[in-house]
């Protein structure tokens, strides 16, 4: 039935002559829509050929010009390429080889960039040769986009051009002939910066170069000179390894400069009834310590006193020692394991004396030892303390007139900084070759400010014989220039250094662009040397002598190190690695001092959680020869008695942001660049708060790490060293794999892909490289210290490190079992209370834990907007859209391997981090999600990636070979601990390494059948 009523919004629409009524009635929006900037005029509209999707484009950028103008919302203008680069497609990455060597990191790595932007950074397959990228490797590229960066030389500390500081440079140089012109950097490891130098001293031939290594190896260099009359250091190949022996050398971590894990990781697998035997002898507990067989902690004094007896053992010669029944013992074992393994044998010292260093090298040719390589020696050490010295004395005489520092800040790392910076001042002419104003950049005259190691041409000669390429991967940010360009311009040359490197290559008849492409070429023969260095040298005999009399001088021995985060504290500034937890601590944003359990009780010094499960604990003071500092202590599980640990790297705060202020400044304690100091320690009081990922030690006897030893293994008894859990069907005992047992309804998994991970334990060493590898690939922000002691940390991918409560996680099992009623001896009450304690000399077992993409997932069932769902290629979805952040899921998920944004984290002052900037921002990967507050996320096993795989392989018209499909993690992981594939590929790695006797799933009684599988862990305890 039709109305004659009439509607009205407003009384305006009752005035008929109303103007903006009528305009509004004919027109649905205030202000037109402006589709004309979208779709062109009209005659060029019909002249196209215009596709369906064509169309349809337009068409939503007509509705998104729609909601634009509907709501007001500001404009932004998008500038296309003028020009287009041919090699360079929207949304396609780009893959370039290069370098970095920084001084203290050096690998072989490629960049993806997307768009321009160098974005990742992985590790280069194709080189032999250092071609591991470590945590800090994989965090290098955040580097580029630090907004600490300097912008501009700088001239009396002010901003200046670089004809200005050429022409001043130039002047002081001549005004400055006739005293010692001296170059103190860091090592180059480079033929092309060798070669430079020469010709730099034929313009001004009083220049020298003082070679200075922040954190060196000189008594390693030195003895390594002495015996093979070049300095470098002994490489060492694992892989065939049967015997190794640690004494102080943390070569899984930092020691020589690393990238031995690799190799010693395929050693430790269990293969054709074989793996590596490893007995480590430290003070501090290290990478190395915590994944031997047997490890025993000892004091500096101690290990000296085991060189020589091996020495003796092995090579002949009298060494009387004051060692302990147990060490005494454990040496022997070692000896007997090294003569048995012979050529497959080797000894690696750490110790900070020639005489020591001497000795190995003389255990390891008797023993004809394969794993390790002389002829073709580690050259990325060079420095020597000793000409650092010579050239700190030779400053306060007023005999140097030029110093042009590259690579390095004495003024913050040196350990007598106060005599440097006041030596420094009596130098007319000082510049510094830095890319922030370090302390050092402070107190120089000028500042040729140099590129990141992504905007630099460069060739690095990491190992003798082969050279790797160091080529710009991005155009210069900022108004930066190469040392090499300014050395070359004030020789009076006009060639720039990118040619003179491509002109005095030697890459053996390959081409320049290959080369290029590969990252590296074979070098006929070494061009690198490391400035000039007199060799000390050592006899064998006085050297087995006083070590065998070695004895402790003070009260505590303090060992420095430094830490898998920040290394020599060169990328202080970076936030990824000042929030990855240290391997063995869990801890983040910090330095301590390390000791030992009954060490700390002596002295009163405790660590206790506070309400809320954060770790707090007392302060120390540590006092050697006039230099003392307050430091948080730290009770660490196999700390030696007698000795106590710091990590260097940390207390800078020059040209370093004030979030990345930490830790305390442990290089004056660095004595003349020895690593082992005799101190006293006294308890400091105060309350110092951690910032701890983990707060659990132990597994207190549950199934989590699965473990056997050797012998076991060899029986192939599965169902004793890797049992089927079983569950209670009608008081039946079933295993948990049934169907019988089975709550859910399957669905078929065997049509396209199904994705699934496999970790071995055995393999993976603790180094943190697939943590950093997920932050820079998915976007992970950075929450900062009092988040981190909230347990709110956003790391997709955690590796959690168990100590043993008794001598062994076997024991602290059997002890479980042995639980008798709630009281008394036996009693479970009191005997879990035990379990949670770490024993004073523990095993340590590692366990990376992601998102185990349970096909039975929990958090499925109960997120109440299904924004967690279950994909047909097996990955478990998180639908940031639909979350609406009750954290039900990560209440019901038995692994906690949920995180939850509690705040903004992207542009927020709050959190003044890489991602509060535009130039920060410069680093986020655009195929992920950069999330917001109140959204969940976790682990996406990558599926940017493994989607794009797919993509190419049907878009090449191909199938997918096995080893194509990856993850960011998998891809970090040089040591060969994750494999990713597809599982529905019978011939796949991952389909094989399931089928192992030693595969299982965490938590398999849970029943979530996961995709992520892990493999039992071996302990060779006998060789």
């Amino acid at each position: 039935m039709a109305t004659t009523k009439k509607y009205w919004k407003s009384s305006a629409q009752l005035d008929e002559s109303n103007e903006m009524v009528k305009s509004l009635e004919q027109n649905e929006f205030a202000t037109a829509i402006p589709t004309e900037e979208f779709l062109g005029n009209d005659k060029a509209m019909e002249a196209s050929s215009t596709t369906r999707r064509d169309f349809l484009k337009y068409v939503g950028f007509s509705t998104a010009a729609a909601s634009l103008a509907a709501c007001e919302g500001p404009v932004i203008n998008s500038v296309p390429y003028v020009n287009q680069p041919e090699r360079l497609i929207p949304g396609m990455a780009n893959y370039y080889a290069t370098t970095i060597a920084n001084g203290y990191d050096f690998a072989s790595v490629v960049v993806k960039t997307r768009e321009g932007r160098p974005i990742k950074i992985e590790g280069n397959r194709d080189i032999n040769a250092r071609g591991n990228a470590n945590a800090r490797v994989h965090a290098s590229v955040l580097g580029l986009y630090d907004n600490n960066r300097l912008k501009t030389p700088l001239v009396k500390g002010k901003e200046a051009t670089w004809s200005q500081l050429d022409e001043e440079v130039r002047q002081q140089l001549n005004a400055n002939a006739g005293k010692q012109i001296v170059f103190l950097t860091q090592t180059f490891a480079s033929p092309s910066v060798t070669k430079l130098m020469e010709e730099f001293k034929a313009a001004y031939p009083n220049v020298r170069q003082v070679v200075y290594d922040t954190v060196g190896e000189d008594a390693a260099l030195d003895a390594f000179e002495a015996k093979y009359f070049q300095r470098g250091l002994a490489d060492y190949d694992f892989k065939d390894a049967e015997c190794i022996v640690g004494v102080g050398a943390d070569f899984v971590g930092d020691w020589q400069g690393g990238n031995f894990d690799t190799n010693y990781a395929q050693s430790r697998v269990p293969k054709n009834g074989k793996m590596s035997h490893h007995v480590q002898f430290e003070s501090n507990m290290t990478l190395s310590g915590a994944n031997a067989d047997r490890r025993y902690p000892v004091t500096p004094t101690e290990q000296k006193q085991i060189i020589a007896a091996l020495y003796s053992k092995v090579v002949g010669g009298s060494a009387n020692s004051n060692l302990s029944d147990k060490v005494a013992k454990a040496v022997e074992e070692a000896a007997q394991s090294l003569r048995r393994a012979g050529s497959k044998a080797v000894v690696l010292c750490g110790i900070p004396d020639q005489g020591a260093q001497q000795l190995t090298l003389e255990i390891n040719e008797r023993l004809g030892s394969t794993i390790i390589d002389t002829a073709a020696p580690i050259l990325t050490r060079q420095g020597s303390r000793a000409a650092v010295n010579q050239l700190v004395k030779d400053m306060e005489s007023g005999a140097v007139g030029a110093v042009f520092v590259a690579g390095v800040d004495p003024v913050y790392s040196y350990d007598e900084s106060d005599a440097f910076a006041k030596a420094w001042k009596n130098v007319p002419l000082k510049v510094s070759f830095a890319s922030r104003l370090d302390a050092t950049a402070a107190q120089s005259d000028y500042v040729a400010t140099t590129p990141h190691y992504l905007e630099s041409w460069g060739d690095v000669e990491m190992k003798k014989g082969t050279v790797s390429l160091m080529q710009p991967t991005i155009q210069p940010l900022f108004d930066t220039r190469q040392m090499q360009d300014s050395l070359l311009k004030w020789s009076g040359s006009d060639v720039s250094y990118k040619d003179y490197l491509k002109n005095s290559s030697t890459a053996n008849g390959s081409s320049w662009n290959q080369s290029l492409q590969d990252g590296f070429y074979t070098a006929t023969a070494s061009e690198t040397l490391g400035g000039d260095v007199e060799t000390p040298t050592v006899n064998n005999a006085s050297a087995l002598r006083d070590l065998s009399a070695a004895t402790k001088t003070g009260d505590f021995e303090l060992v420095l190190y430094t830490k898998t985060a920040l290394g020599d504290g060169s990328q202080a500034n970076n936030p990824w690695l000042q929030e990855l937890p240290d391997p063995i601590t869990r801890t983040t944003w910090d330095n301590y001092m390390t000791i030992s359990q009954k060490d700390a009780e002596r002295l009163g010094i405790e660590n206790y959680n506070v309400a809320n499960g954060a770790l707090d604990g007392t302060y120390a003071i540590v006092k050697m020869d006039g230099v003392e500092r307050k430091i948080p202590a730290l009770i660490q599980p196999g700390q030696a008695e007698g000795t106590v640990g710091i990590a260097l790297g940390y207390g800078r705060t020059a040209g370093i942001q004030e979030e990345m202020q930490t830790g305390v400044n442990a290089f004056p304690f660095f004595k003349n660049g020895v690593s082992i100091q005799s101190v006293g320690v006294v308890s400091g009081g105060g309350i110092h708060e951690f910032a701890c990922t983990q707060l659990q030690n132990t597994m207190m006897g549950r199934d989590i790490i699965r473990e056997t030893d050797m012998a076991t293994y060899l029986t192939g008894n599965k169902d004793y060293f890797n049992p089927m859990p079983e569950v209670s069907l009608n008081h039946i005992e079933t295993p948990v794999t049934s169907p019988d047992v089975d709550l859910w309804e399957s669905f078929d998994r065997s049509v396209g892909h199904h994705f699934n991970m496999s970790i071995d334990l055995n393999a993976c060493t603790g180094c943190g490289a697939c943590v950093v590898a997920c932050h820079a690939e998915n976007n992970v922000p950075v929450v900062g210290k009092t988040e981190v002691r909230r347990s709110r940390d956003m790391h997709w991918l955690r590796i959690d490190r168990y100590y043993s409560s008794t001598d062994s996680f076997e024991d602290d099992e059997a002890k479980k079992d042995g639980f008798s009623g709630l009281f008394g001896e036996n009693g479970s009450l009191g005997g879990f209370g035990e379990l949670e304690i770490p024993a004073d000399e523990p095993q340590v077992a590692f366990q990376p834990l992601m998102c185990q993409h349970c096909n039975h997932a929990p958090c499925e069932t109960v997120c109440p907007v299904a924004a967690s769902s279950h994909g047909r290629q097996g990955q478990n979805h998180m639908i940031y859209n639909r979350c609406v952040g009750t954290r039900y899921c990560a209440n019901n998920c038995p692994y906690k391997v949920r995180r939850f944004n509690w705040f903004l984290y992207n542009g927020n002052d709050e959190f003044d981090y890489h991602m509060n900037n535009d130039l920060g921002r410069m680093v986020i990967n655009p195929d992920v999600t950069v999330r917001s507050r109140g959204v969940m996320e976790k682990c996406s096993m990558c599926i940017q990636m493994t989607q794009m795989t797919i993509l190419e392989a049907k878009k090449d018209g191909r199938m997918i070979e096995d080893g194509e499909f990856a993850t960011a993690c998998s891809n970090a992981c040089y040591n060969g601990a994750i494999t990713f594939g597809d599982i529905n590929d019978k011939d796949s790695e991952i389909y094989k390494v399931k089928q192992q006797d030693r595969m299982y799933h965490l938590l398999e009684e849970v029943g979530t059948e996961p995709n992520v599988m892990y493999q039992v862990k071996v302990r060779n305890y006998n060789n």
